[in-house]
């Protein structure tokens, strides 16, 4: 697929696949970042005269219930104000109107994709026959919608099958921002990977294992890396399923990863910190603890690469930030090329406000973590 300034796109009618799902409460956005990452390739668009019809999903529908707050018409206002142009909401997934769209405004936002799912899953399935009745409505389709890259969608993989399609600036930039954990990787390279679960991250530990000198642990992950080890975790969060195979990873790359000597817990609703030997088995893990700290700092003191993904604890509360905080303050002071991507971790820094410890903050989420682990995109429609 090409970068959309590789293509002509001169007064063309064009379908724009964007990532709109932003968490809206009681009808206020409470952090449009996504819609202002889309702005400049829609303004590129105007700019060369072409009439666009937006498409996104937000949020999960399932039932017709789903769809009364789910609806894009509450975005549509928030596009208006950033463009400074008028943005025309329809509220059908099928319509006359709609294919029309792109031959009468400059500018229409489509209403949900994901509304197409009830009942039959017609959006996520990728229904072809869908992709192509929308496909009409266009004579281009731009994706920017990174945020779903890693999904097979009639709104994204479908519609990239009858149209000229190219991808947009916030897909280049994420794909930029990557390179330096894609290819080229200056060693020695570091991951730190924590977060609750370990269970949807097992391709990508395989992955980054092949990549990496050094793999750092925290979070629920290492409960169950230390639980596969045979280490008592006490009553702390691990995913059971996966303890065999996390023993089978931790085999093969003895040499690469690093778990928690000591960690922070809550016991008979006290935390303290302990060395894992000694944990209690009424005892609950929520962070790694300072010995843990300096060795994870130690390590990345000698890196030339490191990569972000997940918390090493329930930095949410206070009593079980330190060991997040404390290495990504550490990395202000390390001359490395610095990268965090997953959600987690980047609400984690933005919260902390460690933004500028970091070269990159990649936004996809599962996106970006798939794209890692596989080195491609699933969405762009070539089998």
């Amino acid at each position: 697929m090409e970068f959309i300034e590789n293509i002509n796109v001169d007064s063309k009618r064009v379908i724009l696949r964007l990532d709109l799902n932003v968490t809206i409460k009681d009808g206020v956005i409470l952090d449009a970042t996504k819609v202002r990452k889309c702005i400049p390739t829609i303004k590129y668009l105007l700019n060369h005269n072409a009439n666009i019809l937006i498409m996104s999903h937000l949020g999960k529908v399932k039932t017709e219930d789903d769809k009364i707050t789910n609806s894009l018409s509450q975005v549509a206002p928030l596009l208006s104000k950033l463009l400074g142009v008028d943005v025309v909401f329809i509220s059908e997934t099928r319509s006359e109107e709609l294919l029309n769209a792109t031959k009468q405004n400059r500018v229409t936002l489509m209403e949900n994709t994901r509304f197409e799912d009830v009942p039959n899953k017609l959006e996520s399935n990728c229904d072809l026959e869908l992709a192509k009745y929308w496909s009409k409505a266009g004579e281009i389709f731009i994706n920017d919608a990174f945020g779903t890259t890693h999904r097979k969608h009639a709104s994204n993989y479908g519609i990239s099958k009858y149209l000229p399609s190219a991808y947009g600036f916030l897909i280049n930039e994420e794909l930029s921002g990557l390179e330096p954990v894609i290819r080229n990787i200056r060693k020695p390279f570091v991951v730190i990977m924590g977060g609750a679960k370990v269970d949807d991250k097992i391709a990508l530990i395989e992955s980054l294992l092949k990549e990496c000198d050094y793999l750092l642990v925290g979070g629920g992950i290492a409960n169950t890396f230390l639980k596969s080890l045979g280490y008592n975790i006490g009553l702390s969060l691990y995913s059971e399923d996966y303890v065999e195979k996390v023993a089978e990873i931790i085999k093969k790359n003895k040499d690469k990863i690093w778990m928690p000597i000591d960690v922070v817990v809550k016991e008979a609703g006290n935390t303290k910190t302990t060395n894992i030997e000694e944990m209690k088995t009424d005892a609950s893990i929520y962070d790694i603890g300072s010995k843990t700290i300096d060795i994870y700092k130690s390590i990345m003191a000698k890196s030339n690469t490191v990569f972000v993904n997940g918390t090493m604890g329930l930095y949410e509360d206070e009593n079980y930030r330190m060991g997040t905080e404390k290495l990504y303050k550490a990395m202000r002071d390390i001359d490395a090329i610095i990268i965090a991507g997953g959600g987690d971790a980047v609400a984690s820094i933005n919260k902390l406000g460690y933004e500028n410890s970091f070269d990159f903050l990649s936004t996809g989420g599962g996106a970006t973590l798939e794209y890692i682990a596989n080195k491609k995109l699933n969405c762009f429609g070539e089998d």
